[in-house]
């Protein structure tokens, strides 16, 4: 399995070292400004200089991500299930959904500031709203590919519609599930960077623009390396749920 694992990622990593090698020799060769285009070099020096003050900024964004990522994946499924199991809400709603997902979150973050003020509660709406609708989506596809004969059996033997959902269409769903949370994990980093510009105390997305605003580009490339890192950790602890589940559910339909 180790060995599998060193295929797959030697290519890629070798690839990230490449790039960061040429960036280093770019930014020395041509004497390009640290304030510009800062070396990799400049970054990781940059990074263990401000891990003090930095890291009440990224526990803030950290919490403020799960709160949303939560929320937005408790609204997402349960406006899946509504939307699967009630066919003509489903007809009704599902387009405003879609035009929901159309207006862009730097647009309606400024509204959302008004309405409800510099507390929490605009950010965790950015995030909620930047998530559900992956998780929505895939979860209602998951659904809708179950397997026709199976559902037909399952009713010939007199299953409920509860059953019917909980006991075929709800597993059969998992894979589609656990892509669209995949997808929301790493957008809830995003939006909560994006709704931390709105006048929060701290946070990622206040670092980065207290550094941007002085021209510590260093600094900012700090913040950028952070949020990546913080949305790859989720994407992986979210895909070893994902095999923890399965291989959950396949030994359940095995015994």
């Amino acid at each position: 399995m180790k060995t599998s694992l060193v295929k797959k990622t030697w290519r890629p990593f070798l690839a990230i070292m490449l790039f960061i090698g040429l960036w280093e020799v770019a930014t020395r060769l041509f004497s390009i400004e640290e304030w510009l285009l800062p070396a990799p070099s400049d970054i990781v020096m940059e990074a263990k200089n401000v891990i003090p003050t930095f890291l009440p900024h990224l526990g803030s964004t950290v919490k403020l991500s799960v709160s949303g990522f939560l929320i937005g994946t408790t609204v997402g499924l349960g406006v899946a299930t509504i939307l699967h199991l009630m066919p003509k809400v489903r007809e009704t709603f599902f387009p405003f959904i879609i035009i929901s997902q159309n207006m862009p979150i730097i647009v309606l973050a400024p509204l959302l500031v008004i309405w409800f003020g510099f507390n929490a509660l605009p950010k965790l709406i950015i995030i909620t709203l930047a998530c559900f609708f992956p998780i929505a989506v895939s979860a209602l596809g998951g659904f809708t590919q179950t397997n026709r004969e199976l559902v037909h059996y399952m009713k010939m033997m007199g299953a409920s519609k509860a059953q019917l959902f909980w006991k075929l269409e709800l597993p059969h769903a998992v894979p589609s599930i656990f892509s669209g949370l995949k997808i929301a994990g790493t957008y809830s980093v995003m939006a909560a960077v994006v709704s931390e510009w709105l006048g929060a105390q701290k946070g990622i997305g206040v670092f980065m623009t207290l550094a941007a605003s002085s021209y510590r580009t260093s600094r900012v490339f700090v913040a950028i390396i952070v949020a990546m890192v913080i949305s790859l950790a989720f994407y992986g602890l979210i895909l070893l749920l994902e095999r923890f589940f399965i291989r959950w559910q396949q030994k359940g339909e095995k015994t």
